[in-house]
């Protein structure tokens, strides 16, 4: 008979992000948010729909994409 139990799973902790980081990741966020505003402004009315990301989950996003990008440099 095979086992079937459960692999063990090994969890990391998440990275502590530095001052930096997080001050970059806030300029990064305040800038993105009229422009994601416009964007689901746009969304809203070609979709006509108000299920659609709202502006600071958008903004949020290009943050956690682009701050990561500015410390691998």
């Amino acid at each position: 008979m095979t086992d079937v139990s459960q692999p063990t799973r090994k969890f990391r902790a998440k990275p502590r992000r530095s001052f930096e980081f997080i001050l970059y990741f806030s300029i990064i966020f305040l800038l993105a948010i009229p422009f994601s505003t416009v964007i689901w402004i746009a969304e809203v009315f070609r979709r006509k729909s108000i299920f659609v990301d709202g502006p600071i989950s958008r903004s949020r996003a290009e943050a956690d994409r682009i701050t990561p990008v500015i410390f691998s440099a």
